[in-house]
């Protein structure tokens, strides 16, 4: 189990009984399933009851992972994987968790669609008066508001892909990318020193790089293609997303997001350890751009 969490002050707790459970489901887990390394995810917390999150790993960590559920901490469910509509709709889904997974919620889905995929018992068209007169024979597109229901688990699903694209961190170093590709531990890495662990810089995003790697990375001295292959905290828009701070003595440096409240970041200077929990509602703090 990766405990190291433990020891800082991440809002984490577990009872002696939660805890014992979780070590042992996560051998059994980790051989059941053949994965290369199983860790603590973190906790959604819901009305009824919250879920456990465990992150089962493959040898490409970076996509090739799995994730399982427990109300319980042992009894343990895959979860199943979700289209990407839903992980970029399902911010629009507000309120906690409930904790049953066969709850439904019901959104609003406002978009564009031709009338050949606008289906009337599906949908309600939203007449739009006064469409400017740019090639109107040719758009044909109607704004349509689009009735959604999922369950609860499809909303999980989503929620956790999200925080993953969004908010998993690691250390720059840590992971190295060879000229096939093929994204693995850098055994070469031996922590960050304080002076790196005071710049955002330092930390990349543990997802798929949506945006090109900035000229002015490409200019520093000790740019590594190798290393240098995932986006920078410090290019997150908006700014100010992430409060650094230190612990133990500064011998821990710990990130925040604001965005996700609830996620953590950690890393023990010096040394290879370190890894993020969360423990939150499952909303996306959308308010953050009005807080300052």
């Amino acid at each position: 189990m990766n405990s190291a969490f433990m020891n800082l002050s991440l809002d984490v707790a577990f009872s002696i009984e939660q805890k014992s459970a979780l070590q042992a489901s996560m051998v059994i887990l980790q051989k059941e399933y053949k994965f290369n390394q199983v860790l603590f995810w973190g906790k959604i917390l819901g009305i009824k009851a919250d879920y456990f999150i465990l992150k089962g790993l493959g040898t490409n960590e970076l996509n090739d992972k799995a994730f399982l559920y427990s109300l319980n901490c042992m009894e343990w469910f895959l979860l199943p994987p979700v289209s990407e509509d839903f992980v970029q709709n399902v911010t629009s889904i507000k309120g906690p968790f409930v904790g049953d997974l066969s709850f439904e919620y019901e959104y609003t889905d406002a978009s564009l669609a031709d009338e050949e995929h606008t289906k009337p018992e599906d949908v309600t068209q939203v007449l739009v008066a006064n469409l400017p007169d740019i090639h109107v024979d040719t758009f044909i597109s109607l704004l349509i508001l689009t009735k959604v229901h999922i369950n609860e688990e499809v909303r999980l699903v989503a929620v956790i892909t999200l925080i993953e694209r969004e908010a998993a961190v690691v250390p720059r170093g840590a992971y190295i990318k060879d000229s096939q590709g093929f994204i693995t531990v850098n055994r070469m890495f031996e922590g960050l020193s304080m002076n790196e662990a005071k710049k955002l810089e330092s930390y990349l995003h543990f997802s798929n790089p949506v945006n090109k790697v900035k000229r002015s990375l490409l200019l520093k001295a000790d740019y590594d293609p190798s290393i240098d292959f995932l986006n920078s905290l410090e290019d997150d828009k908006p700014k100010g997303t992430w409060i650094l701070q230190f612990q133990k003595g500064n011998s821990v440096v710990l990130l925040r997001s604001l965005l996700w409240l609830g996620l953590s970041f950690y890393h023990y200077l010096s040394t290879i350890n370190h890894g993020y929990v969360y423990v939150g509602t499952g909303q996306k703090n959308l308010d953050f751009p009005f807080m300052f």
